[in-house]
């Protein structure tokens, strides 16, 4: 820390309970009184010094009065910083460090203490040393502190701003061009305490530090001053990723409820307005929508995941709509980069049905929908072939389409969930965005498992939300099984996966025709060369086209065994369904009523599997009508 002594005399003052004399052996003929505290002094080192005391000692003098009284209780810095004056004045040794070069430079300023009254008066040895404190980053942010303490006056004389300017070109230059030792950050510290920069030994490590070297250090800062560093160093040109760095650290140390768990697992999601330490829920508000004002507009720099965590703890203290509307922007923009946990925001409020914010949810997703159509760069229109194979490196709303799925599978079980509010969030992703519907269906049977009251109606209109040609193998497997879907729904993936593997069986057939006929047209050289290799293609082909047909049969059963179930519910009805039947073009030929053989539907009520569907990943995204 900088200092500088000024003076040579021996301390002269002493203290006597709240008054300080001067030991000088004359009779004192000022007093001046600043707050509780009094000083007994004389005029002439005073007025030698300083224009303000040399004019209010001569209005206050006459002929009667032996002694002059003077009431100072708006001197910069109180009675503290007075003391350093008047030693000062008198020539007694001082010290100007960092801590008080502020308040002192306001009180020279106060007290009129120029060079028209003596050479190297106090406000230009103040100014000099404040020189030297602006080229050291700890100085200069110790000097910023301190001017908490005389803000007005510090603000009149620039400090305030010199000293932000200081720290901010300082954290915007890359510290490795600078000799700084820097000692503000607590992981700069060498182990052994000590190293020799330039010759001289001191307690810091240099060595190279990363960007965020300064988060930790101007986090002290109260938000006021904070909140003009910040803007300094956007102005700047300092990176967004790095200004977003530091309002992060900054949320982080003064924002306790940020980092509580606000999960419903927790227990935790209705926190107590006693958990918020130290501060107001008022302050705690204005700290948070200060914070959100300053975050970088542009996308992908400010994580989603702690955007949503300044949304959660918005919600907690009541922040303003504003800010809570800014931040469900600021996340529906990059919704593709949320995850599900971060995502499940509870709902906080007394009067609510659901246990978690789904219209929240909502408004993200609307935002991020709107984007999505307006962003020319965006993938909108994808060809529905690459769609249907699945790509490699999945698109931003494929993304937000397997999020949405995860997400209503996980609210799903919530039995105050209305069927309107779920639909509408699971209808708000285009149907374009799923390559397959499998997590769609493992959210919808989730719902009608804990929502078993639903009416017929109800249940055929939620399964129009899912396109069952777009089930994997799996899916479908499970909902042949799955007797919670309505029966036309059922009929339906059997028809399709039927449909599929006789596309399949087809298409082997054509190309074991083509390898017959490559055979017979082959030299003998290349049946010499290539024989064993095509014969064994040849087998693995019959392999499966054994299995296709054999799979094929099975389905065929369970369609036969379905219709006599319905058969079986009424001979009024049996017509209508013979007409489905034949229009979905199933064919009972190969079995008859009474074949024994033939397959039943399973009893999903004891099977393990029937709880949840088994789909890859159970997070494959929306909404192709179901007819």
């Amino acid at each position: 820390m900088a200092c500088m002594k000024l003076g040579s005399k021996s301390e002269v003052f002493h203290l006597d309970g709240h008054t300080w004399l001067c030991s000088t052996g004359l009779q004192s003929d000022v007093i001046i009184e600043i707050g509780e505290t009094s000083f007994h002094l004389h005029k002439f080192p005073l007025l030698s010094r300083s224009e303000a005391l040399a004019n209010l000692t001569g209005d206050h003098s006459s002929e009667n009065e032996k002694r002059c009284v003077l009431q100072l209780h708006d001197v910069p810095g109180g009675a503290k910083t007075f003391l350093l004056i008047a030693k000062f004045c008198y020539g007694v040794k001082m010290e100007l460090t960092t801590l008080n070069v502020v308040s002192l430079r306001c009180a020279a300023e106060y007290f009129g203490m120029s060079e028209d009254y003596g050479e190297e008066n106090l406000i230009a040895q103040t100014e000099n040393f404040l020189n030297e404190v602006f080229g050291g980053w700890t100085d200069s942010l110790k000097a910023l502190e301190t001017c908490e303490n005389v803000l007005a006056q510090a603000e009149e004389l620039h400090i305030v701003s010199r000293c932000i300017n200081s720290l901010a070109m300082k954290a915007s230059t890359d510290p490795s061009l600078f000799s700084w030792p820097m000692q503000g950050g607590s992981d700069m510290r060498n182990p052994d305490g000590t190293v020799f920069w330039n010759g001289i030994r001191t307690s810091a490590k240099l060595h190279p530090v990363g960007e965020d070297w300064w988060y930790e250090d101007v986090s002290l800062l109260r938000l006021p001053l904070y909140k003009r560093l910040i803007l300094a160093v956007r102005s700047n040109d300092m990176k967004p990723e790095r200004v977003a760095g530091a309002l992060m650290y900054y949320a982080k140390r003064h924002l306790p409820l940020l980092g509580r768990e606000s999960s419903i697992e927790s227990g935790n999601f209705a926190a107590p307005r006693s958990t918020i330490s130290g501060t107001s829920e008022a302050d705690q508000r204005n700290l948070l929508e200060e914070l959100v004002g300053l975050l970088p507009d542009q996308k992908g720099v400010t994580p989603s995941n702690f955007l949503l965590r300044l949304l959660r703890t918005a919600m907690m203290i009541h922040a303003s709509p504003s800010c809570r509307g800014n931040l469900e922007k600021r996340v529906g923009v990059q919704l593709d980069q949320a995850s599900l946990q971060d995502l499940l925001i509870p709902n906080t409020g007394y009067l609510v049905e659901t246990l978690y914010d789904i219209d929240c949810v909502q408004r993200i997703l609307n935002h991020f929908m709107l984007v999505d159509h307006d962003d020319p760069t965006s993938n909108y229109i994808v060809d529905e072939e690459q769609m249907m194979e699945g790509s490699r490196f999945p698109t931003p709303i494929t993304t937000v389409a397997n999020l949405i799925d995860s997400y209503l599978a996980e609210v799903a079980p919530d039995v105050n969930l209305k069927l309107a509010k779920f639909q509408s969030l699971a209808a708000a992703v285009p149907e374009y965005a799923r390559p397959l519907d499998d997590g769609i269906y493992r959210a919808i049977d989730i719902y009608l498992k804990a929502h078993p009251w639903l009416t017929d109606s109800e249940r055929e209109q939620l399964c129009r939300l899912m396109n069952c040609q777009k089930f994997s193998l799996e899916a479908s497997t499970h909902a042949t099984q799955n007797e919670r879907l309505p029966l036309r729904v059922t009929v339906q993936v059997v028809f399709f996966e039927q449909l599929r593997l006789r596309t399949s069986v087809s298409g082997l057939f054509f190309v074991s025709e083509n390898l017959d006929n490559s055979r017979n047209l082959s030299g003998n050289l290349a049946l010499a060369r290539n024989g064993l290799h095509t014969e064994a293609g040849a087998t693995h082909g019959r392999i499966v086209v054994d299995d296709m047909k054999r799979r094929v049969s099975e389905l065929e059963k369970e369609c036969l065994s379905m219709k006599q179930e319905i058969e079986k519910m009424g001979k009024t009805k049996l017509g209508s369904w013979n007409n489905l039947f034949r229009k979905f073009g199933f064919s009972h030929s190969k079995s008859k009523p009474g074949d024994p053989k033939a397959s039943k539907p399973t009893d999903t009520k004891e099977s393990p599997t029937s709880s949840a569907p088994l789909v890859n990943g159970g997070e494959h995204p929306n909404n192709e009508s179901v007819e």
